[in-house]
Protein backbone atom coordinates (compact mmCIF):
# COMPACT_ATOMS: atom_id res chain seq x y z
CA UNK A 1 0.00 0.00 0.00
CA UNK A 2 2.42 2.66 -1.30
CA UNK A 3 0.33 5.63 -0.82
CA UNK A 4 0.37 5.14 3.35
CA UNK A 5 3.35 6.15 5.28
CA UNK A 6 4.56 5.08 8.66
CA UNK A 7 6.48 8.44 10.06
CA UNK A 8 8.16 6.86 13.06
CA UNK A 9 9.32 8.94 15.83
CA UNK A 10 11.30 6.18 18.42
CA UNK A 11 12.85 7.23 21.27
CA UNK A 12 16.06 5.40 20.43
CA UNK A 13 18.41 5.83 17.07
CA UNK A 14 18.47 2.94 15.35
CA UNK A 15 20.95 0.46 16.42
CA UNK A 16 21.88 -3.45 16.05
CA UNK A 17 20.07 -4.83 19.43
CA UNK A 18 16.33 -5.23 18.78
CA UNK A 19 13.64 -4.48 20.57
CA UNK A 20 9.86 -4.82 19.87
CA UNK A 21 9.28 -1.33 17.98
CA UNK A 22 12.01 -2.60 15.65
CA UNK A 23 10.04 -6.02 15.17
CA UNK A 24 6.94 -3.60 14.75
CA UNK A 25 7.87 -1.46 12.40
CA UNK A 26 10.03 -3.45 10.32
CA UNK A 27 7.07 -6.04 10.00
CA UNK A 28 4.96 -3.05 8.90
CA UNK A 29 6.88 -2.39 6.02
CA UNK A 30 5.90 -5.53 4.21
CA UNK A 31 2.19 -3.12 4.06
CA UNK A 32 3.36 0.55 4.48
CA UNK A 33 6.67 3.03 3.96
CA UNK A 34 8.00 2.93 7.43
CA UNK A 35 10.15 6.18 7.94
CA UNK A 36 11.89 5.45 11.37
CA UNK A 37 13.46 9.36 12.54
CA UNK A 38 15.91 9.00 14.71
CA UNK A 39 15.98 11.23 17.55
CA UNK A 40 18.38 14.43 17.39
CA UNK A 41 21.82 15.03 19.16
CA UNK A 42 21.93 17.54 21.45
CA UNK A 43 23.64 20.85 19.53
CA UNK A 44 27.04 20.30 21.80
CA UNK A 45 27.87 17.25 20.63
CA UNK A 46 25.85 17.27 16.78
CA UNK A 47 29.01 18.63 15.28
CA UNK A 48 31.40 16.40 16.74
CA UNK A 49 33.05 14.09 14.28
CA UNK A 50 32.16 10.56 16.06
CA UNK A 51 28.09 11.85 15.28
CA UNK A 52 26.36 9.02 14.19
CA UNK A 53 25.80 8.16 10.38
CA UNK A 54 22.71 6.43 8.41
CA UNK A 55 23.97 3.65 6.89
CA UNK A 56 23.37 2.88 2.90
CA UNK A 57 19.69 3.20 1.90
CA UNK A 58 19.07 3.16 6.13
CA UNK A 59 17.63 -0.14 6.29
CA UNK A 60 18.10 -3.05 7.34
CA UNK A 61 18.26 -6.43 4.60
CA UNK A 62 15.53 -7.60 3.30
CA UNK A 63 13.36 -4.88 4.43
CA UNK A 64 13.03 -2.54 1.56
CA UNK A 65 9.84 -0.20 2.57
CA UNK A 66 11.51 0.57 5.50
CA UNK A 67 14.34 3.69 5.48
CA UNK A 68 15.87 4.95 8.57
CA UNK A 69 16.47 8.65 8.67
CA UNK A 70 18.98 10.85 10.60
CA UNK A 71 18.41 14.72 10.58
CA UNK A 72 21.19 16.82 9.46
CA UNK A 73 23.30 18.36 12.05
CA UNK A 74 21.97 21.94 11.50
CA UNK A 75 18.71 20.33 13.34
CA UNK A 76 20.11 19.41 16.74
CA UNK A 77 18.05 19.23 19.83
CA UNK A 78 17.91 22.27 21.99
CA UNK A 79 16.52 22.33 25.23
CA UNK A 80 15.97 26.35 25.25
CA UNK A 81 14.78 28.60 24.66
CA UNK A 82 11.67 26.59 24.60
CA UNK A 83 10.63 28.43 21.77
CA UNK A 84 13.84 27.54 19.38
CA UNK A 85 13.60 24.29 20.72
CA UNK A 86 9.79 23.93 19.11
CA UNK A 87 10.78 25.64 15.77
CA UNK A 88 14.13 22.89 15.05
CA UNK A 89 11.76 19.83 15.62
CA UNK A 90 8.98 21.25 13.65
CA UNK A 91 11.63 22.24 11.05
CA UNK A 92 13.55 18.44 11.37
CA UNK A 93 9.69 16.40 11.47
CA UNK A 94 8.28 18.03 8.72
CA UNK A 95 12.17 17.71 6.52
CA UNK A 96 11.36 13.79 7.78
CA UNK A 97 7.56 13.95 6.23
CA UNK A 98 8.90 15.43 2.96
CA UNK A 99 10.82 12.43 2.39
CA UNK A 100 7.81 10.58 2.41
CA UNK A 101 5.65 13.22 -0.12
CA UNK A 102 8.28 12.48 -2.59
CA UNK A 103 7.60 9.09 -2.61
CA UNK A 104 4.02 9.37 -3.48
CA UNK A 105 2.92 8.86 0.26
CA UNK A 106 -0.92 10.87 0.22
CA UNK A 107 -1.26 9.38 4.04
CA UNK A 108 0.97 9.71 6.68
CA UNK A 109 0.30 7.64 9.67
CA UNK A 110 2.16 9.49 12.59
CA UNK A 111 3.77 6.84 14.73
CA UNK A 112 4.60 8.21 18.36
CA UNK A 113 6.79 6.02 20.67
CA UNK A 114 7.37 8.32 24.51
CA UNK A 115 5.09 10.96 25.92
CA UNK A 116 7.81 14.07 24.92
CA UNK A 117 6.64 13.36 21.37
CA UNK A 118 3.00 15.05 21.82
CA UNK A 119 4.36 18.50 20.13
CA UNK A 120 4.46 16.59 16.94
CA UNK A 121 0.76 16.35 16.37
CA UNK A 122 0.26 19.77 15.82
CA UNK A 123 3.58 20.54 14.03
CA UNK A 124 2.97 17.64 11.78
CA UNK A 125 0.28 17.55 9.19
CA UNK A 126 -1.36 13.82 9.14
CA UNK A 127 -4.12 11.63 8.40
CA UNK A 128 -3.72 9.24 11.86
CA UNK A 129 -1.64 9.03 14.78
CA UNK A 130 -1.08 6.51 17.34
CA UNK A 131 1.16 6.16 20.43
CA UNK A 132 2.38 3.02 21.80
CA UNK A 133 2.74 2.37 25.07
CA UNK A 134 5.93 -0.22 25.29
CA UNK A 135 7.20 0.64 28.72
CA UNK A 136 6.45 2.94 31.50
CA UNK A 137 8.42 6.06 31.27
CA UNK A 138 8.54 6.63 35.13
CA UNK A 139 11.23 4.00 35.52
CA UNK A 140 10.45 4.00 39.21
CA UNK A 141 10.53 0.89 41.53
CA UNK A 142 7.55 2.77 43.19
CA UNK A 143 3.99 2.56 41.21
CA UNK A 144 2.93 5.82 40.38
CA UNK A 145 -0.15 7.81 39.32
CA UNK A 146 -0.13 8.31 35.43
CA UNK A 147 2.41 11.43 34.13
CA UNK A 148 -0.41 14.30 32.83
CA UNK A 149 1.70 14.76 29.96
CA UNK A 150 1.00 11.14 28.85
CA UNK A 151 -2.76 10.95 30.02
CA UNK A 152 -3.23 14.15 27.45
CA UNK A 153 -1.39 12.24 24.50
CA UNK A 154 -3.59 9.24 25.00
CA UNK A 155 -6.79 10.68 24.87
CA UNK A 156 -6.01 12.94 21.93
CA UNK A 157 -4.04 10.42 19.42
CA UNK A 158 -6.48 8.14 17.00
CA UNK A 159 -5.04 4.76 18.51
CA UNK A 160 -2.97 3.64 20.81
CA UNK A 161 -1.43 0.20 20.86
CA UNK A 162 -0.51 -1.21 24.73
CA UNK A 163 2.29 -4.16 25.13
CA UNK A 164 1.26 -5.47 28.41
CA UNK A 165 -1.84 -6.49 30.23
CA UNK A 166 -1.17 -3.97 33.31
CA UNK A 167 -0.46 -0.94 31.49
CA UNK A 168 -3.86 -1.63 29.13
CA UNK A 169 -5.06 -1.71 32.57
CA UNK A 170 -3.96 1.48 33.95
CA UNK A 171 -4.35 3.27 30.50
CA UNK A 172 -6.92 2.43 27.93
CA UNK A 173 -9.07 4.22 29.81
CA UNK A 174 -8.21 7.41 28.34
CA UNK A 175 -9.05 6.45 25.14
CA UNK A 176 -11.70 4.16 23.60
CA UNK A 177 -9.12 3.28 20.50
CA UNK A 178 -7.00 1.53 22.85
CA UNK A 179 -5.94 -2.13 21.70
CA UNK A 180 -3.56 -4.79 23.59
CA UNK A 181 -0.47 -6.21 21.31
CA UNK A 182 1.62 -8.18 23.03
CA UNK A 183 5.15 -8.73 22.51
CA UNK A 184 6.20 -11.48 19.36
CA UNK A 185 8.70 -13.40 18.48
CA UNK A 186 10.21 -14.20 14.91
CA UNK A 187 9.09 -18.22 15.17
CA UNK A 188 10.96 -19.91 12.80
CA UNK A 189 14.42 -17.98 13.51
CA UNK A 190 13.63 -19.17 17.23
CA UNK A 191 12.43 -23.08 16.23
CA UNK A 192 14.72 -23.68 13.99
CA UNK A 193 17.76 -25.78 14.55
CA UNK A 194 21.53 -23.73 14.93
CA UNK A 195 24.46 -25.08 15.70
CA UNK A 196 26.15 -24.78 19.28
CA UNK A 197 28.12 -21.43 19.79
CA UNK A 198 31.51 -21.70 20.10
CA UNK A 199 31.52 -19.65 23.41
CA UNK A 200 28.96 -21.65 24.50
CA UNK A 201 30.15 -24.47 23.93
CA UNK A 202 32.96 -24.57 26.26
CA UNK A 203 30.59 -24.06 29.17
CA UNK A 204 29.63 -26.81 31.24
CA UNK A 205 26.11 -27.84 31.80
CA UNK A 206 23.46 -27.37 32.95
CA UNK A 207 23.35 -24.14 31.58
CA UNK A 208 20.70 -21.78 33.71
CA UNK A 209 20.63 -18.96 31.07
CA UNK A 210 19.50 -15.20 30.73
CA UNK A 211 19.36 -13.63 27.21
CA UNK A 212 18.92 -9.93 26.99
CA UNK A 213 19.69 -6.73 28.75
CA UNK A 214 21.77 -6.83 31.54
CA UNK A 215 20.15 -3.82 33.35
CA UNK A 216 18.90 -2.60 37.31
CA UNK A 217 15.56 -4.20 36.85
CA UNK A 218 17.54 -7.81 37.43
CA UNK A 219 17.33 -9.40 40.65
CA UNK A 220 20.94 -9.62 41.07
CA UNK A 221 21.22 -10.51 44.66
CA UNK A 222 18.44 -13.70 43.58
CA UNK A 223 20.97 -14.74 40.94
CA UNK A 224 23.69 -14.23 43.50
CA UNK A 225 22.23 -16.76 45.88
CA UNK A 226 21.41 -19.44 43.03
CA UNK A 227 25.42 -19.55 42.11
CA UNK A 228 26.35 -19.34 45.29
CA UNK A 229 24.25 -22.62 46.24
CA UNK A 230 24.43 -24.24 43.28
CA UNK A 231 28.25 -24.39 41.93
CA UNK A 232 27.43 -27.07 39.75
CA UNK A 233 25.14 -24.88 37.94
CA UNK A 234 26.76 -22.79 34.84
CA UNK A 235 24.90 -19.27 35.05
CA UNK A 236 25.05 -17.59 31.72
CA UNK A 237 24.37 -13.89 30.83
CA UNK A 238 23.81 -12.93 27.36
CA UNK A 239 23.54 -9.37 26.19
CA UNK A 240 25.05 -5.92 26.81
CA UNK A 241 24.53 -3.97 29.63
CA UNK A 242 21.97 -1.33 30.39
CA UNK A 243 21.63 1.18 33.13
CA UNK A 244 22.77 -1.13 36.29
CA UNK A 245 22.58 1.46 38.83
CA UNK A 246 22.62 0.60 42.48
CA UNK A 247 22.99 -2.91 41.12
CA UNK A 248 26.27 -2.48 39.65
CA UNK A 249 27.98 -3.68 42.54
CA UNK A 250 25.54 -6.33 42.83
CA UNK A 251 26.02 -7.56 39.28
CA UNK A 252 30.27 -7.46 39.83
CA UNK A 253 30.29 -9.78 42.48
CA UNK A 254 27.65 -12.54 40.29
CA UNK A 255 30.57 -11.83 37.32
CA UNK A 256 33.31 -12.77 39.84
CA UNK A 257 31.74 -16.16 40.62
CA UNK A 258 33.46 -19.00 38.22
CA UNK A 259 30.20 -20.62 37.80
CA UNK A 260 29.13 -16.85 36.32
CA UNK A 261 29.47 -16.83 32.20
CA UNK A 262 28.92 -13.41 30.90
CA UNK A 263 29.19 -13.41 27.18
CA UNK A 264 27.94 -9.75 26.23
CA UNK A 265 25.76 -8.93 23.66
CA UNK A 266 25.43 -10.41 20.28
CA UNK A 267 23.88 -10.15 16.90
CA UNK A 268 19.98 -10.52 16.44
CA UNK A 269 20.79 -13.73 13.90
CA UNK A 270 22.61 -15.23 16.47
CA UNK A 271 20.58 -14.75 19.62
CA UNK A 272 18.34 -18.34 18.57
CA UNK A 273 21.63 -20.30 18.97
CA UNK A 274 21.92 -19.34 22.33
CA UNK A 275 18.24 -20.24 23.36
CA UNK A 276 18.63 -23.37 21.93
CA UNK A 277 21.60 -24.39 23.59
CA UNK A 278 20.71 -23.43 26.88
CA UNK A 279 18.87 -25.69 29.30
CA UNK A 280 16.74 -23.53 31.17
CA UNK A 281 16.19 -19.97 30.60
CA UNK A 282 15.26 -17.62 33.33
CA UNK A 283 13.56 -14.31 33.64
CA UNK A 284 14.75 -12.93 36.78
CA UNK A 285 13.44 -10.03 37.43
CA UNK A 286 12.98 -8.14 40.41
CA UNK A 287 9.39 -7.79 41.19
CA UNK A 288 8.32 -3.84 41.63
CA UNK A 289 6.64 -1.16 40.47
CA UNK A 290 8.10 -0.86 37.76
CA UNK A 291 8.23 -4.54 36.59
CA UNK A 292 4.81 -4.46 37.06
CA UNK A 293 4.26 -3.21 33.87
CA UNK A 294 6.16 -4.76 31.22
CA UNK A 295 6.06 -8.07 28.96
CA UNK A 296 9.53 -9.88 28.34
CA UNK A 297 10.15 -10.14 24.80
CA UNK A 298 12.34 -13.16 25.67
CA UNK A 299 9.46 -15.44 27.41
CA UNK A 300 8.14 -16.36 23.72
CA UNK A 301 11.89 -16.61 21.90
CA UNK A 302 12.54 -19.29 24.80
CA UNK A 303 9.26 -21.24 24.34
CA UNK A 304 9.81 -20.92 20.48
CA UNK A 305 13.40 -22.74 20.92
CA UNK A 306 11.53 -25.07 23.50
CA UNK A 307 13.57 -24.08 26.53
CA UNK A 308 11.72 -24.93 30.40
CA UNK A 309 11.52 -21.17 31.55
CA UNK A 310 11.47 -20.20 35.44
CA UNK A 311 10.25 -16.10 35.81
CA UNK A 312 9.49 -14.07 38.97
CA UNK A 313 5.52 -14.06 38.97
CA UNK A 314 5.17 -11.10 36.98
CA UNK A 315 1.25 -10.11 35.78
CA UNK A 316 2.72 -10.48 32.39
CA UNK A 317 3.13 -14.45 32.69
CA UNK A 318 -0.06 -15.25 34.93
CA UNK A 319 -1.18 -16.68 31.06
CA UNK A 320 1.86 -19.02 30.55
CA UNK A 321 1.51 -20.73 33.48
CA UNK A 322 1.14 -23.83 31.59
CA UNK A 323 4.39 -23.92 30.02
CA UNK A 324 6.67 -21.64 32.39
CA UNK A 325 7.19 -21.96 36.74
CA UNK A 326 7.15 -18.73 38.78
CA UNK A 327 9.20 -18.22 41.71
CA UNK A 328 9.54 -16.18 44.89
CA UNK A 329 12.40 -17.33 47.11
CA UNK A 330 15.98 -18.41 46.41
CA UNK A 331 14.39 -22.06 47.98
CA UNK A 332 11.58 -21.92 45.12
CA UNK A 333 14.00 -21.17 42.26
CA UNK A 334 15.80 -23.55 43.23
CA UNK A 335 13.28 -26.11 43.46
CA UNK A 336 11.76 -24.80 39.88
CA UNK A 337 14.92 -24.94 38.13
CA UNK A 338 15.70 -28.39 39.30
CA UNK A 339 12.06 -29.75 37.94
CA UNK A 340 12.56 -27.63 34.84
CA UNK A 341 16.47 -29.60 34.26
CA UNK A 342 14.89 -33.55 34.75
CA UNK A 343 14.64 -35.39 31.11
CA UNK A 344 10.84 -34.60 31.35
CA UNK A 345 10.99 -31.24 31.35
CA UNK A 346 12.61 -31.17 27.70
CA UNK A 347 10.80 -33.94 26.24
CA UNK A 348 9.30 -33.59 22.44
CA UNK A 349 5.88 -33.27 23.64
CA UNK A 350 7.09 -30.49 26.27
CA UNK A 351 8.49 -29.07 24.17
CA UNK A 352 5.65 -29.19 21.38
CA UNK A 353 3.52 -27.98 23.83
CA UNK A 354 5.94 -24.33 23.93
CA UNK A 355 6.43 -24.09 20.67
CA UNK A 356 2.53 -24.51 19.62
CA UNK A 357 2.27 -21.27 22.63
CA UNK A 358 5.18 -19.39 21.10
CA UNK A 359 3.19 -19.28 17.53
CA UNK A 360 0.33 -17.73 18.69
CA UNK A 361 3.11 -14.64 18.95
CA UNK A 362 5.04 -14.96 15.66
CA UNK A 363 5.39 -11.49 14.89
CA UNK A 364 3.75 -11.72 11.24
CA UNK A 365 0.66 -11.90 12.88
CA UNK A 366 0.98 -9.48 15.37
CA UNK A 367 2.09 -7.12 12.91
CA UNK A 368 -0.72 -7.88 10.79
CA UNK A 369 -3.13 -7.24 13.30
CA UNK A 370 -1.31 -3.75 14.04
CA UNK A 371 -1.88 -3.25 10.12
CA UNK A 372 -5.56 -4.12 10.01
CA UNK A 373 -6.24 -1.69 12.89
CA UNK A 374 -4.63 1.41 10.93
CA UNK A 375 -6.00 0.71 7.66
CA UNK A 376 -9.95 0.23 9.70
CA UNK A 377 -8.77 3.71 11.35
CA UNK A 378 -7.80 5.15 8.07
CA UNK A 379 -11.45 4.26 6.72
CA UNK A 380 -12.52 4.62 3.20
CA UNK A 381 -10.92 1.96 1.08
CA UNK A 382 -7.91 1.26 3.45
CA UNK A 383 -9.38 -1.81 4.62
CA UNK A 384 -10.96 -3.42 1.85
CA UNK A 385 -7.48 -2.77 -0.10
CA UNK A 386 -5.70 -4.50 3.12
CA UNK A 387 -8.31 -7.89 3.31
CA UNK A 388 -7.69 -8.16 -0.95
CA UNK A 389 -3.97 -7.73 -0.46
CA UNK A 390 -3.93 -10.18 2.79
CA UNK A 391 -5.85 -12.87 0.63
CA UNK A 392 -3.73 -12.34 -2.11
CA UNK A 393 -0.18 -12.42 -0.03
CA UNK A 394 -1.70 -15.50 1.90
CA UNK A 395 -0.50 -13.69 4.95
CA UNK A 396 -3.70 -14.65 7.77
CA UNK A 397 -4.69 -12.42 10.75
CA UNK A 398 -6.64 -14.75 12.45
CA UNK A 399 -4.44 -16.15 15.68
CA UNK A 400 -3.34 -12.96 17.20
CA UNK A 401 -3.76 -12.25 20.49
CA UNK A 402 -6.89 -9.49 20.62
Amino acid sequence: MPDIALLALPPDAWGSYWGSRHHMLTGLAAWFHVLWVDPPQHWRTSWRPSRRSAPPGGAPPGTPGFTRHVSPRWLPHVHRPAGLSRKIDRARWLRAREVLARRGCRRIVLDLWKPHYAPALDAVPHDLSVYHITDEYTYAEQERPIDPQERALISRVDQVFILSRSSFEKKARYNPHSLFLPNGVDYEAFATPRPEPRDLASIPRPRIGYVGYVKKHLDFGLLLALAERHREWSFVLVGPDGTLGEGAALARRVRALPNVHSLGGKPREDLPAYDQHIDVGVLCYASNGYTKFVNPLKLREYLAAGRPVVGTPLASFEEFREVMEVARTPEQWSDAIARALEPAASSPARIEVRRRVARRYDWALLVDRMAQTLCERLGGASIERFEALRVVSGRPVEGALR
